[in-house]
């Protein structure tokens, strides 16, 4: 009996495998020559969101969280120049690459002394801890 039950199934995935056609399967949508490039760009990003919260806490001596500081930025800078050589390397061949996106205006939220933006107002600086100035209307 137990024969005959796997002996079905397996007829019946054969049948389903022989009977789906390559024409019947959904077009793969179309990579961007950028996404890899991009997620490895975002993910070097965090990892320096990382290390400096891990320094600020005490966990890095400052020799070892400026060695790594400084491996992630030259990591970037190549993924920074991939993704310029690429943009080069497309605009060349006639195909134009994707319009990058306007940077926002700065705004209440960024700080005088190092620029960092924030979604929220602050009194003092995330990123650098220097007072936040109220820009003035």
């Amino acid at each position: 009996m137990v024969i005959a039950i796997a002996s079905l199934i397996t007829l019946g995935v054969l049948i389903y495998i022989l009977g789906v056609r390559a024409k019947d399967l959904p077009e793969p949508e179309p990579e961007s020559p950028f996404e890899h490039l991009d997620e490895r760009k975002a993910a070097i990003y965090e990892n320096l969101r990382d290390l400096q919260f891990e320094y600020r806490l005490g966990k890095l001596s400052d020799h070892d969280y400026q060695q790594t500081k400084r491996d992630l930025q030259t990591e970037l800078a190549g993924v920074m120049a991939e993704i310029d050589q690429l943009k080069q390397s497309l605009s060349t061949n006639g195909n134009n690459p994707p319009a990058a996106p306007k940077p926002k205006a700065p705004d209440d939220f960024t700080c005088p002394s190092c620029g960092a933006r924030f979604k929220q107002s602050l009194k003092y600086c995330g990123e650098c801890g220097k007072p936040m100035k109220v820009a003035q209307s």
